[in-house]
Order: C-alpha cells, then sequence, then structure tokens
C-alpha cells in the first residue's frame, strides 16, 4: 500500500482504505509486435479479472476475452456466439500488474505486427466486477448460481462456453427484458424468465446469487460476468465511500444538446445500448482512444469485428456527461438507451510526484510518445528553437495555443496521434515537453460553456484551487487568465507580459472552494456564445509533490522552501506586481531534464515573442525546493518585487 493510502487508511472514519479505480479497471492502448509482449497496466490479474481486447485498425477482426476462471487458452469472442476452443499465443499469461502476449498473427490476434489494441481489463473486486463459472445440472425449475459480488448486480452476462450460444445480458434499468451481447437486438421480454429466472418468473439477482433455468443444461459448461452498479454504497477511495461504477438508463431527444447524465463521478470508460432499436449495437468510449468534450470520439461495438469509427457520441462532464449528438446510436428522438460507466481514477492523492508528472526531452525526429507517464491528461509541448508551442488536453483531444497567445486557439487534427493515446509529437525540432495526470489535490482540468451570466462549475480538484490557468478556445486573441491564491480574486493577470489589473468581473470576485470555481460576466472567463468555449487547468499544493506559492524578492539571493526533499524538477515563476510587451517580465520555466543546477541553465518562457532558448544562472538547486539569484535578465528577485511561482519535485 501506497504512503498516501496508509495515511488516508489511518484517517478514515470507515475505518481503512478501499482500492482505487485504478487498481480495479484499466484502458490500455498498445501496439502489436508481432512476437511477445508484457503489458503493464498495474492491475494485479492474480486476484481474478478479465482482459477483453480489441483490434482498432481492421474490420473482421474478433473480440477477444480472457478471464481467469477458466485460463488463458480459452477466449471467447463477444461478436460472436462461438463457442470457446483451445487458442494458443494470443494472451499468454495473468500476471500482477497485467498480462503477456503471444505471437498469433490471424483475426484473433492481440499481438499482430503493427497493429494498434484497446484493452480493457476488469478485476474482481467487491462491489465492482466478478466471474463466475458453472456446469449445467438440468436441475427443475431455476437454479441459483452464487457470486461475490458483494453487490446486487447492475449487468450481469452469461454465455455457454462449450457449445454455441448467444451472450445473454440482464441489465438493472430494465429488470424484465435480456439482449444478446452478440447482436443488435432490442430487448426481449417473454423468454426473459428462463435466461434471468425459474421458468414461471423473471428472478431478481441479489447481493449473492443470481438465478437461470435455461443456462443450466446437464453437462454444459457457463461463464458469467457481473458488474456492480454502486449507487452511494461504494467502498472505494481513502475513505471507502467512493462510487466508481454506474449502470442506469436515459431517454434520447434527437438533439444534439442531448440528455445529461449525473453519476456523480466523471467517466473514463461508456457502454451505451438503445433497448428498442434493432440497428444499433453496443457502443463503447473511453478516454484513452477518445471520448472528448466537443469534438470527434472514437467508437467501438462490443456486438461488431469492425473496427473504430469516429463520432460525436458522449462529452464527459465533471459529474457525468451528456450526450452531444443525433446519431441513433446514442440519441434517437424518444428511444431508451442503457449504459454502464466506470469512473476516472485517481481517488488518492499522490505521493510521489513521478507518478504524475514527467518531463520528456525530444531530440529532432523523435517523438513525445517515448515519455514514460503513460495515461497522461494534459501534455505541454515546447520547440526549443523556436516560438512554437501548445497545450494538447486529453479531455479536448486536440492541441491549442493554450500557453503562447500567438496562434489560433484551436487546431483540430495537425499533430495529433492518437494511435497510443499519446496524440502529439513534434518531429523536425528538438522539443522539452511536460505531461501531467489528473490526481486529487494535485492536478484537474475540464471543459465548460459560456453563458454570459455568473456561474459556477464543478471540478474533481477535492481542495480548494491555489492557481487556475482559463482559456478562451474559440478565438486567437484572448490570451490565457491566471487565478492565484496569493493575489486578489479581482486580479486580472494573464499568460503573457502583461501588467496585473484589476476586473471583478472576471471571477465575480469570488475565491474558489474544494468543489466549483465561479466565473463572472467577463468574456475572458464566460461569453454567451453557447458553445464549449473554455478550457480550465486547476492546480494545488500537495507535501512533497507540488507547491504553488509566492514570495518577495530580496535583491540577491534566496532559497525558496517547497518543502521536498530532493528539489524540484520543474519550476515555473512570474513576477505578479509588474509587466508589459518586452519586459523581462514572464512566465519563466526550469527543468531538471535541460538542467537547474549551480551554473548556467536554458531556460523557456511560456508566452514565446522570443524564438532563442536562453541560459543563464537565475535559478540554483536546494533540497527543500530551489534558489533564485537576482540577473538582470531574468529579474525574478528584483527587491521588495512580488512573485508568484509553481513548482513540481
Amino acid at each position: 500500500m501506497s504512503v498516501s493510502k496508509i495515511v488516508a487508511a489511518a484517517a478514515s472514519s470507515a475505518g481503512g482504505a478501499g482500492l482505487d479505480v485504478d487498481e480495479c479497471f484499466s484502458c490500455h492502448l498498445y501496439e502489436g509486435n508481432g512476437s511477445t509482449q508484457t503489458i503493464t497496466n498495474n492491475i494485479d490479474l492474480t486476484e481474478g479479472g478479465l482482459v477483453w481486447i480489441k483490434d482498432r485498425e481492421n474490420n473482421d477482426t474478433n473480440h477477444g476475452l480472457f478471464d481467469t476462471e477458466r485460463g488463458v487458452l480459452l477466449p471467447l469472442k463477444s461478436n460472436t456466439t462461438n463457442q470457446s476452443s483451445t487458442t494458443f499465443n494470443t494472451l499468454t499469461a495473468f500476471n500482477s500488474n497485467g498480462f503477456s502476449l503471444g505471437n498469433r498473427s490471424d483475426a484473433s490476434a492481440t499481438n499482430a505486427s503493427n497493429t494498434d489494441y484497446v484493452s480493457w481489463t476488469f478485476r474482481k473486486a467487491p462491489k465492482f466486477f466478478d466471474v463466475v463459472t458453472w456446469t449445467g445440472s438440468n436441475f427443475g425449475g431455476g437454479r441459483q448460481i452464487s457470486h461475490n459480488l458483494g453487490s446486487v448486480p447492475g449487468i450481469i452476462i452469461i454465455k455457454r462456453t462449450s457449445a454455441v450460444s448467444a451472450w445473454y445480458t440482464w441489465h438493472r434499468s430494465t429488470p424484465n427484458s435480456y439482449y444478446t451481447l452478440d447482436s443488435t437486438d432490442e430487448g426481449v421480454t417473454d423468454s426473459t424468465k428462463y435466461y434471468f429466472g425459474d421458468g414461471t418468473n423473471v428472478v431478481a439477482p441479489t447481493s449473492t446469487e443470481f438465478t437461470t433455468q435455461t443456462m443450466n443444461e446437464n453437462g454444459f459448461t457457463y461463464v458469467a460476468y457481473l458488474f456492480a452498479h454502486n449507487n452511494n454504497d461504494g467502498e472505494f477511495g481513502p475513505d471507502s465511500d467512493q462510487d466508481i461504477i454506474k449502470c442506469g438508463s436515459y431517454t434520447g431527444n434527437g438533439s444534439t444538446t442531448g440528455p445529461v447524465v449525473n453519476l456523480g463521478f466523471e467517466p473514463q470508460f461508456v457502454m451505451i445500448k438503445t433497448t428498442d432499436n434493432l440497428s444499433r449495437g453496443w457502443a463503447v468510449q473511453d478516454s484513452m482512444r477518445g471520448m472528448v468534450v466537443g469534438g470527434a470520439d472514437q467508437r467501438l461495438r462490443w456486438d461488431s469485428s469492425g473496427a473504430e469509427g469516429a463520432d460525436n457520441g458522449i462529452a464527459p462532464t465533471s459529474t457525468g456527461f451528456q450526450v452531444e449528438t443525433t446519431s441513433t446510436y446514442y440519441n434517437g428522438n424518444g428511444n431508451n438507451y442503457i449504459y454502464m460507466a466506470i469512473r476516472r481514477g485517481s481517488l488518492f492523492p499522490p505521493d510521489d510526484a513521478t507518478k504524475v508528472f514527467a518531463i520528456d526531452a525530444a531530440t529532432q525526429d523523435s517523438s513525445a510518445e517515448t515519455q514514460s507517464l503513460g495515461k497522461y491528461d494534459s501534455g505541454w509541448f515546447f520547440k526549443r528553437s523556436t516560438s512554437e508551442g501548445y497545450a494538447v488536453p486529453r479531455i479536448l483531444g486536440r492541441k491549442i495555443s493554450f500557453l503562447t497567445g500567438q496562434y489560433a486557439a484551436l487546431n483540430w487534427d495537425a499533430g495529433l496521434d492518437n494511435s497510443q493515446g499519446k496524440y502529439f509529437s513534434y518531429t523536425s525540432d528538438s522539443a522539452i515537453n511536460y505531461f501531467l495526470k489528473r490526481a486529487p489535490v494535485f492536478f484537474d482540468h475540464l471543459a465548460y460553456s459560456g453563458t454570459g451570466s455568473v456561474n459556477t462549475h464543478q471540478h474533481n480538484l477535492t481542495v480548494q484551487p491555489e492557481m487556475m490557468w482559463i482559456r478562451k478556445l474559440n478565438t486567437s486573441s484572448a490570451d490565457a487568465l491566471v487565478y492565484h491564491k496569493d493575489l486578489s480574486a479581482s486580479t486580472d493577470l494573464r499568460l503573457n507580459t502583461n501588467a496585473p489589473s484589476t476586473d471583478s468581473n472576471i471571477y465575480n470576485n469570488t475565491r474558489p472552494t474544494d468543489t466549483v470555481f465561479t466565473v463572472g460576466t467577463s468574456s475572458k472567463t464566460n461569453d454567451n456564445e453557447g458553445s464549449v468555449n473554455y478550457y480550465a487547468m486547476l492546480f494545488a499544493s500537495v507535501s512533497g509533490v507540488s507547491k504553488v506559492g509566492s514570495y518577495t524578492g530580496n535583491g540577491s539571493n534566496q532559497t525558496i522552501d517547497c518543502g521536498f526533499t530532493a528539489g524540484a524538477r520543474f519550476i515555473l515563476i512570474r513576477r505578479a506586481d509588474a509587466g508589459g510587451y518586452n519586459s523581462t517580465v514572464r512566465y519563466y520555466v526550469w527543468d531538471t531534464v535541460r538542467g537547474i543546477t549551480s551554473g548556467s541553465d536554458p531556460h523557456i518562457h511560456l508566452y514565446r515573442e522570443t524564438t532563442s532558448e536562453p541560459s543563464d544562472s537565475s535559478i540554483n538547486p536546494h533540497s527543500s525546493g530551489f534558489i533564485v539569484n537576482e540577473i538582470s535578465a531574468t529579474n525574478i528577485n528584483v527587491s521588495s518585487a512580488s512573485y508568484i511561482f509553481y513548482a513540481i519535485a
């Protein structure tokens, strides 16, 4: 157990910390190599579970479902009714931190050379997921099958594994109907009493068992996958009181402003199926492949062997998702839909900065895909020899000139590469790139629409944001706004060289809380154009990990104590009481990859009005944080001047 979980467990009123989302579920993208490889997704499959794999690029390639109860040699295919048969060299081992792959190369392959795959891994855990197998006994009436889900299931999927059979699926929102996972069929009611009942009545599942008559033929073998539904009774997170999986329903309205589904959390994975449209199957979206706000999402279907396709499906929100399409896959007017949604992780504040922040110095013709952080949520990319730089938020799925102020606000596709969920790379210049993962207390981000009226927006930082950056997206002329805890809530400070001024309409002169931030009537943060046109980043201090702070210059040198033990890997400093074009007042950035030493170190400016990467001795290392020196090149320690900073260990 990590340090943060030990601390959380000791403090928990529930008596101990629960599992994290990232310990129960993983969506992992990988490229096949045609040989063997090990996928590390940090899911302990020695506890039991299911690995579900799909080729994203090619039509006529089967899903592969590998569960720990039946072993690696007996995969199933959700898009066919076939029985399981011995299959070699697909998934070859369940590991304590992921799984291993073989070199099979046909339509059932999981590791074909130069092919992009998605894997969804579900660990067996109470109130999340369970796998049950049994051999039919031909008992009269319904047979009660025991399970260890520890709660009433939200979804039950049953498959006869020793003979041809459909995938019979029950969902809590339509308890008197069943569906077949391998087809686009709408719900069936007449036969539900046989598949999920005793032959006379449908029998509701309980927290310990479910009932079936038909799926119990003498001598045949069966498997059931059970997904939970948390209803304010989840046992996850630091206080063992968080929900991470929901199974529900909604009715479509046929509008691009579709239904808003409140889950109580932001999802990273959503499966949706219409219950009354025969032509629409089981659509699956996730944040790794692209489930974005205001753009095209990458959709696969559990019932289809087809390749991934793009459409506007759903937009994640801080509390659920909103349907943003008229497609009948998601939002036919008057159609009914069932869904399963899994929460975005992590639920725990980080105890190690390397788990939530990474730096990559890409050389010429290399890419940001070499970075080691994995599922980062926001990447900041800078060419070192020119003025070009971008932020690429996963929630938007496109690059924006969030940091430079010199380029069009949105760019939907140039430079984007979602094959591995990495999105962006420079290929012809040396670059310095920074990657942040969302985590409680450390970092959060969201997109929102302006209304023109005073409004609040919910966030998932779990504490009061100490710094926020907000960028208007639908114009190239707007600068990003900067809120900082040590400045007034009416301070108009931007991510450029401007001198700070006062504007009470930006944040309505209101400080953010641990659940929401407020925007006023200023078009800088809240116009009324009615589209998703703002992006916000939220930062806070985590002991030993990050520090949002300020200091007063002394004209010489001074140590800035951030509470770190091995110094800062990333430092951002800006003078907060002055500014102006061509002044030395800029957002200066240093990092240990390029060098934070006692000598001359290179740095960049977030607002890149120059094309060079200067080097000087403004910064020295210190174990508690860093040392600032006063030199004319940067003026980051002018006597009596005020400065704000952000540092990551």
